[in-house]
């Protein structure tokens, strides 16, 4: 069985809550208004969307200890970029939410991208140890270990994608 190294993070806190943000230069409020109409943070240029695809990995490993049969379901889980998500999805606006992520602020890109690389790493490692457990319970703590780390990390890329200060992962897994 493989043994998950402790995880730890270093993004830092939004500088301010979205509502007190103003536009990025160059976005008219007509184009805001377009990405808000598609649920694209337009301060931001990124879609809560995305999220569903780390948010269905964690409801299946929440399952596992009550139910050991959805780790089969985990193991079909696969990874996605941000693109690929959208390209794959029935989001009605996936052009326009890869365009906002391409244009989104690199900073701001290079955070989330480290964040949602960091949730991608954890969930492969748990699948590749799952598929190394011959033990239910060996599952189940596996999928709760995984639970704990990845729930915070995709709180903190909703607070990325909202522009809020949820962002400061140290402090989401600490308390």
């Amino acid at each position: 069985m493989r043994t998950l190294p402790q995880m730890t993070s270093t993004a830092q806190p939004s500088a301010q809550p979205a509502h007190l943000t103003p536009l990025p230069p160059g976005l008219d409020e007509a184009r805001a208004k377009e990405l808000r109409a598609a649920n694209i943070n337009p301060r931001t240029g990124l879609a809560t969307d995305y999220l569903n695809h780390f948010n269905e990995a964690v409801m299946l490993l929440e399952m596992i200890p009550d139910i050991p049969e959805c780790a089969e379901d985990f193991l079909q889980w696969r990874p996605l970029s941000y693109a690929e998500h959208f390209t794959a999805s029935n989001f009605a606006a996936r052009d326009l939410a890869i365009s906002a992520y391409e244009s989104a602020d690199p900073a701001l890109r290079a955070e989330f991208d480290q964040i949602t690389g960091t949730m991608t790493s954890i969930l492969v490692a748990v699948s590749a140890a799952m598929l190394d457990a011959t033990q239910a319970a060996t599952r189940a703590k596996l999928a709760e270990q995984a639970t704990h780390w990845v729930k915070p990390l995709v709180a903190a890329a909703g607070g990325l994608i909202n522009g809020g200060s949820e962002a400061d992962v140290d402090y989401i897994m600490t308390h």
